[in-house]
């Protein structure tokens, strides 16, 4: 199914926006990089954050995956990074101004990847909705991907 709505357009950018400048920033993308994440699900999330060719719509079930592969970084982010962010970064090499940024980075992180969070979950709702709406009778898409059950789970915990 494609997935053609302005909203989910505008929330797939502002996701993708929130991502690349407050949680895989230049400060904090390496240490994210070091999280036991495949590179299959590292290209899920690449092509969901990078998004740029938006005008002839989104297929639904790639979404659904893209989303799992997201949750599942803010998950792994959560209970893997956040603990000992400090401590992986080498603090000691940057100064001045970066050393401010860094700084910001890393104090901001776990809220900045709470909003991530959320931006995620609300994406998963309008889905799930545009989805049933598709439906007609037919058990939607995301009741069919055993995978996408345990997505508010990852968000949330």
């Amino acid at each position: 199914m494609q997935i053609q709505d302005p909203r989910i357009i505008r929330l797939i950018d502002r996701i993708g926006e929130h991502y690349r400048s407050n949680v895989a920033n230049r400060f904090i993308r390496p240490a994210l990089l070091q999280l036991s994440i495949d590179k299959q699900k590292w290209s899920l999330i690449d092509v969901l954050m990078e998004k740029a060719d938006s005008y002839q719509g989104y297929e639904l079930d790639e979404l659904y995956r893209q989303l799992v592969a997201s949750a599942d970084l803010v998950f792994q982010a959560r209970t893997n990074l956040i603990p000992g962010l400090r401590a992986r970064q080498n603090i000691g090499a940057v100064s001045g101004p970066d050393k401010v940024l860094m700084d910001m980075a890393m104090s901001n992180f776990t809220s900045n990847l709470q909003v991530l969070a959320d931006l995620l979950n609300e994406l998963f709702v309008l889905l799930v909705d545009a989805d049933k709406a598709q439906a007609k009778g037919r058990k939607p898409l995301y009741a069919q991907m055993p995978e996408v059950s345990n997505l508010g789970k990852l968000l949330i915990e």
